[in-house]
């Protein structure tokens, strides 16, 4: 079972289901043919057409499959946590301010 953790793109072939866990929350994207995808603790199961989106929670089991006979491709897309969104802010305005002192700059 593949885990999930990161942002990543990849192609299911014709027939070929693929199981995986869910390790953060995520967004599933389809481009491609249609994918089926079936989730735990869910009783309905999800067809999604090329350009749809499906938000996965973290801890969740997913199975994908192609529909028809063409592959579909998915993408997972990770979101950073909120911490360290503001960690990276915090640290790109410092390097800001310290760029602007260590050039001359001068408080009007």
């Amino acid at each position: 079972m593949q885990e999930i953790s990161s942002s990543i793109t990849f192609e299911i072939q014709p027939g070929e289901t693929v199981p995986m866990k869910v390790v953060r929350s995520t967004r599933l994207t389809v481009h491609g043919g249609p994918v089926w995808a079936t989730r735990s603790n869910d009783v309905d199961d999800y067809f999604l057409a090329p350009g749809d989106t499906l938000r996965l929670r973290r801890g969740e089991r997913l199975w994908l499959s192609a529909e028809g006979g063409q592959s579909a491709c998915v993408a997972f897309s990770v979101a950073q946590p909120a911490k360290e969104v503001a960690r990276n802010g915090l640290e790109r305005l410092r390097a800001r301010f310290a760029a602007m002192f260590h050039d001359g700059w001068r408080a009007v």
